[in-house]
């Protein structure tokens, strides 16, 4: 009876775990995020993210639509959206605690172009 219940204790335990990592911590970022001086309009995919995408994420070997690293997929917007919406996307390219720091082999992104994404993301993942 004894083993069944230290079974069961690790299972849940490592049930937990397993949840907690499967969920993004974007949040955290959006809630933090300062968009003062971020023009909405122009703080688009179209206008802007796509190109900062294109330039440091989806590159070939990475997270274009051949390689998808790790499962993600940044060529396109909606499957930039869904990346950033479902993953933690904002937490790698902050270097945040617990993520793959982004873009990979490379410096951080300049504060300024974090802003931008994060503000993209807060204000709706405006197309």
């Amino acid at each position: 009876m004894q083993k069944l219940f230290v079974l069961t204790t690790f299972i849940l335990i490592l049930t937990q775990v397993a949840c907690e990592k499967s969920t993004p911590n974007n949040n955290n970022y959006l809630d933090q995020a300062d968009c003062t001086g971020v023009d909405i309009a122009t703080n688009s995919y179209s206008n802007t993210i796509k190109d900062i995408l294109d330039n440091n994420c989806a590159t070939s070997g990475c997270h274009d639509a051949v390689t998808k690293e790790s499962g993600v997929d940044l060529s396109t917007y909606g499957k930039a959206k869904t990346a950033f919406e479902t993953t933690d996307c904002l937490c790698t390219i902050h270097h945040g605690s617990g993520c793959e720091p982004m873009p990979k082999s490379s410096a951080k992104l300049s504060d300024g172009v974090i802003k931008q994404i994060d503000c993209w993301a807060k204000n709706g993942y405006v197309e």
